[in-house]
């Protein structure tokens, strides 16, 4: 039997989940879960959530009822969770959904089989389209790898490297700021980077030209990168801190991360609201990692000024939603009371993005910076390290 439905309205429900399917919902409700404990595999509880849908005139779905057992039912409502956290995270003026608004994900199998007629389904721009894709990635990897069975490699990591004194004794050391170099061999915007791309030699390019810590791209589809890299660069005996640049929508991610070798883990306040931001860097603290928060406007930089145990902030100064570059963003976010309380917190502030030349390092420097992330107008060079001795017009090695 099939009937035409309307996905206005706004139910309630309430489920028991067992220690398994627990590990399986999103950060947030885990964290609703096990309010009393930063650990995401305690034992069963009981939550009840509202998820709500926004109205649209011409969503409509089919709905084909087939044979569901728990497992797929939970997955149902940690979609329909999903649709409370997009109105959560645009309550704190995110624009970026963590998932299409109207049914399911593809790779979900319910208790129904929807079949949309909207076009809220489309991502408005190339950020919610890497976070909705990253979002089916991280499921199927949780899948395959769940958390639980990740503690044996948890054990075997090795021992994490301050990421923060490195970029503070760099600074120290040069009088410039520290330097992030970007292991990276495309993006989105600007296409393959470079064609001879060697992961290890690149980043020991790096070391060589004065890097105090590296970034390491692990995203597949949008940045050519992998986990593999920065395993093969830890592995390789590279000293420098690694940073592993991942699009982090889940805490999985951190966890996973901690076990290829990264030192330090990136969090986008675009795409991650407040709570999740608290909760990831506690995760972060736990697991020795150090946590850059990447802002790239007033009301983000607001929200993160507000969140207890920063200790590092990217200013990205390209818009994540038009790509658009403009490195005065930097200044504009660092004037006024808001450098005034970063300097209290003795917090250091990353330039990123739109960094080619040594005016661009000296204008953001004068901004407040003690750090900068660089990737393209480094990588791009056939020598790297010379590469690095150009962008700051001196030899910083040493």
């Amino acid at each position: 039997m099939e009937a035409l439905v309307s996905l206005t309205t706004t139910p309630r429900f309430q489920f028991h989940a067992s220690s398994q399917s627990a590990r399986k919902l999103p950060v947030f409700v885990r964290r609703s879960l096990l309010a009393s404990s930063m650990d995401p595999r305690r034992p069963s509880a009981v939550v009840s959530v509202r998820a709500q849908q926004s109205e649209s005139k011409d969503r409509s779905v089919t709905v084909s009822p087939v044979k569901g057992d728990a497992e797929t039912a939970l997955k149902v409502k940690e979609w329909e969770v999903g649709m409370f956290q997009n109105e959560v995270a645009a309550s704190q003026g995110i624009r970026i959904r963590r998932r299409p608004p109207t049914g399911p994900p593809q790779h979900y199998v319910g208790p129904f089989e929807f079949r949309i007629k909207s076009e809220g389904n489309t991502p408005r721009n190339i950020l919610e389209e890497i976070v909705w894709h990253k979002d089916v990635e991280v499921s199927q990897l949780k899948e395959r790898k769940p958390l639980f069975g990740l503690k044996k490699a948890l054990d075997r990591a090795p021992p994490t490297r301050d990421f923060v004194g490195a970029l503070r004794a760099a600074h120290q050391r040069t009088g410039l700021p520290g330097l992030i170099a970007e292991v990276k061999k495309a993006s989105p915007s600007r296409g393959i980077l470079r064609e001879d791309f060697d992961p290890v030699e690149v980043a020991q390019a790096y070391v060589k030209g004065g890097a105090a810590c590296l970034s390491v791209l692990t995203d597949e589809k949008y940045f050519k990168g992998s986990f593999e890299n920065l395993e093969a660069i830890r592995n390789a005996g590279v000293k420098c801190p690694l940073l592993c640049k991942e699009f982090i929508v889940d805490a999985w991610q951190i966890y996973y991360a901690r076990t290829k070798g990264a030192d330090a883990v990136l969090l986008i306040a675009a795409v991650l609201p407040d709570l999740d931001i608290k909760y990831m860097t506690k995760i972060c603290k736990l697991l020795g990692l150090t946590a850059l928060v990447e802002v790239h406007d007033e009301r983000e930089m607001d929200r993160v000024l507000g969140i207890e145990g920063v200790e590092l902030i990217g200013i990205n100064n390209r818009n994540l939603e038009t790509f658009e570059v403009d490195i005065s963003n930097t200044k504009k976010l660092l004037e006024g009371e808001r450098g005034q309380k970063i300097r209290e917190k003795d917090i250091i502030v990353v330039g990123e993005s739109g960094l080619f030349t040594p005016d661009d390092i000296a204008y953001v420097q004068e901004a407040g910076v003690k750090a900068v992330l660089v990737g393209e107008s480094i990588v791009k060079q056939s020598d790297p390290a010379k590469g690095i001795t150009g962008l700051f017009s001196k030899d910083i090695s040493s």
